[in-house]
């Protein structure tokens, strides 16, 4: 499970900052999850693959979280894409983007998918036989969700040392691996567990941008291994939460304290304040495993 931000800052782009936009591979799927003005530059930027982006997740229809999307869009036309793509995020999206393509003449020459959303409830909204990503109704200005990727349990492996230590024969590897128990060379059965191996725990990512203090999202993100959360405002500036309906980086320790989080990850700072650092150091006094996102930071969580 692999994290690349693309950008991470709130309100407008600058010349060194960017809106919010991240690439999650888990699975051996590549997730695009917000796309901010300039996401495709970063994209070609930090040598993402366009051709791996079928799921495109966007949390919320303010500019700063999808005014890229149109022009990624338009640009997977002009390379020549032929294969499907799916977007994902609140009710609206569909119109706001056939309105550009309209409007500029420029249909897609791939089918393009869209799964509106609306409901105040989690849901799923994907699944295979790897990965599930699950809504996080989140509290801001216009309807928004974060979203919960999560690995499926993988099958058990098979234990050659174990299976020759009991004597099981090697034609019988391929039911083992099924979850089949073995037989050893007198007939006694070996139980399916001590010829296998038990796989790693599956991987979580939580995404929960642009949302005031919300503990109602706690039983969906529970345990998460890894929780991005905004973090707009310092605890100084907390008096301007409720009014715009964001979090300080202490409000989103207490989440992942709350949560029991492995690691938090913070973002979507205002530019309002000289350093970064100041979020983490926050965020410390609450809760010990904090990092910071940072444009074309990457978070390699196999390591």
């Amino acid at each position: 499970m692999k994290l690349t931000v693309l950008g991470c800052y709130a309100a407008t782009p600058r010349t060194f900052t960017n809106p919010t936009s991240q690439v999650l591979e888990i699975k051996n799927h590549l997730f695009l999850i917000d796309c901010g003005e300039g996401t495709q530059v970063q994209l070609r930027k930090y040598k993402v693959k366009f051709s791996r982006i079928n799921h495109i997740f966007i949390s919320h229809l303010h500019g700063d979280h999808f005014f890229g999307l149109p022009g990624l869009i338009s640009t997977f036309r002009l390379l020549g894409r032929d294969k499907e793509l799916h977007i994902y995020g609140p009710k609206g999206i569909k119109q706001a983007i056939t309105l550009f393509l309209k409007l500029g003449d420029s249909w897609t020459n791939y089918p393009l998918i869209f799964h509106e959303l609306e409901t105040s409830e989690s849901e799923l909204v994907f699944e295979d036989d790897k990965v599930t990503v699950r809504t996080v109704p989140l509290i801001h200005r216009v309807y928004t969700n974060g979203y919960f990727f999560e690995e499926k349990e993988a099958p058990r492996t098979l234990d050659i040392e174990a299976a020759r230590k009991f004597g099981v024969d090697r034609s019988q590897f391929n039911n083992i691996k099924k979850g089949v128990d073995g037989v050893d060379d007198v007939g006694r059965t070996i139980p399916n567990k001590k010829l296998t191996l038990a796989p790693p725990a599956p991987k979580s990512y939580a995404f929960c941008s642009d949302t005031m203090y919300n503990e109602n999202i706690l039983p969906i993100i529970r345990d998460v291994t890894v929780l991005y959360h905004e973090s707009t405002f310092l605890d100084s500036e907390e008096h301007l939460c409720q009014k715009t309906k964001h979090s300080t980086a202490k409000q989103a320790a207490l989440i992942a304290q709350k949560a029991n989080a492995k690691l938090l990850i913070l973002g979507h700072y205002s530019t309002r304040y000289k350093s970064i650092e100041l979020f983490k150091k926050e965020a410390e006094e609450v809760f010990p495993v904090v990092e910071l996102a940072d444009d074309g930071k990457v978070f390699d969580f196999d390591v």
